[in-house]
């Protein structure tokens, strides 16, 4: 393998080292067909993807690690894989990039004076302890490598916003605000769509949970009280439960503001709808992404999920991620591959010199002039409400969520 056949231009260290076949576990946020393709031709090895949804990879990634080298999900998953002990620690010193991995997933802040946001803030899972659990005390062995994040909020079609908000503020309140009622969507996910829930309700009523991120019974009760009032005056047009149905439903007008996702909103901008990404006055909903390493990997499977991995934060991956809208955990690296108007766009918060193009090289995802909402990574990321958690009443939580869905 020469230096020109690899998408950083570099010769990697691994280009000698015998085929292997690596399965990852994930879902669609990064199990890319470009992403798997590139790193075969770079890596030398086999990459099988498995792409699920949230819900069936964290219940795979439990009870099932045997059928996969590497789990790819989200911190807040920490919390029902390491208790299993289905993944092993992962060495920052095999890290070759761990140096240059931001202060976001390391200390809880991406600068000293934001907000740590409640829930569950990656820094806390990061660590592996002396005895063997997670926390945030540094240590040379992590549960999961940090890699892709961002601030989730809700969408709205422009073209629909009621008079009565054009001229406030945007906030979760919209999000079960009446003046949009029959055309509010919220994602169907027990954990995540009942987030966006209670920071719109708590927004918009006199609910006022201790923690958010970790509402008690009482709390989740008062909370689908809310909902179900809500729902039986047909305020919600749907719980979506995949990228497909909330696009569908928003181009065609069915769905005029809901749970909106970064690939959700670079395919509605494709399609034409005039849809707009929130940057709610109370701050974001948060993600953090990372890799985990199935305990029974060794020898050369292990050889290469440290390849795969430091390959993730080598460059090239970063700026694919930037165009899907997410941010790379050591972002320098990927300026290299991202064009000034790529790079003043996503993460400067600059007007867009060009049409840029989509994860996928699709031209125009992004129009001339167009700023991203929100503003600069910073700006973003220093404005966590809340991270997606794991609640201590986290099945109670489900369990009732499912049955406001269902009444």
């Amino acid at each position: 393998m020469s230096e020109s056949t690899t998408a950083g231009g570099r010769t990697p260290p691994y280009v000698n080292r015998a085929r292997v076949t690596l399965r990852v576990l994930g879902t669609s946020v990064t199990l890319l067909d470009c992403i798997r393709d590139q790193a075969r031709r770079d890596l030398g090895i086999d990459l099988r993807f498995e792409v699920l949804d949230g819900v069936a990879a964290q219940r795979v990634g439990v009870l099932s690690p045997e059928t996969f080298d590497i789990y790819d999900q989200w911190f807040h998953n920490v919390d029902f894989v390491w208790p299993a002990a289905v993944m092993q620690p992962i060495d920052a010193q095999r890290i070759r990039y761990w140096p240059e991995v931001n202060a976001l997933p390391k200390t809880g802040r991406l600068v000293p004076h934001a907000a740590l946001g409640a829930g569950c803030n990656p820094v806390d899972r990061l660590y592996v302890q002396p005895d063997g659990t997670f926390g945030s005390r540094p240590s040379e062995r992590l549960t999961m490598l940090p890699v892709c994040h961002n601030a989730d909020s809700f969408g709205y079609r422009t073209d629909m916003l009621p008079s009565t908000l054009a001229d406030r503020r945007e906030s979760w309140a919209w999000l079960v605000d009446p003046s949009w009622s029959g055309r509010i969507s919220i994602q169907n996910d027990g954990a995540i769509g009942a987030l966006d829930a209670a920071l719109a309700i708590r927004a918009s009523d006199d609910w006022h949970p201790q923690d958010i991120g970790n509402l008690t019974v009482a709390e989740i009760d008062g909370l689908m009280e809310r909902l179900v009032a809500l729902k039986k005056k047909r305020c919600f047009s749907a719980f979506w439960d995949g990228d497909a149905e909330v696009t569908h439903g928003m181009a065609a007008g069915d769905i005029a503001i809901g749970s909106l996702w970064s690939p959700a909103l670079a395919e509605l901008r494709r399609l034409g709808a005039p849809i707009r990404l929130a940057a709610p006055e109370e701050g974001y909903r948060a993600w953090y992404g990372g890799m985990s390493i199935a305990r029974h990997v060794t020898g050369r499977t292990l050889d290469a999920a440290y390849d795969y991995m430091n390959w993730w934060l080598s460059g090239w991956p970063g700026a694919i991620m930037a165009r899907q809208g997410y941010y790379i955990a050591n972002p320098a690296r990927s300026r290299e591959h991202l064009s000034d108007a790529e790079w003043g766009y996503w993460y400067q918060g600059r007007p867009a010199a060009r049409d840029l193009p989509g994860p996928r090289g699709e031209p125009g995802l992004i129009r001339r002039g167009e700023v991203r909402d929100g503003g600069d990574y910073h700006a973003r990321m220093s404005r966590i409400a809340v991270w997606n958690s794991v609640m201590d009443e986290h099945n109670y939580l489900v369990r009732r969520w499912h049955q406001m869905v269902g009444a």
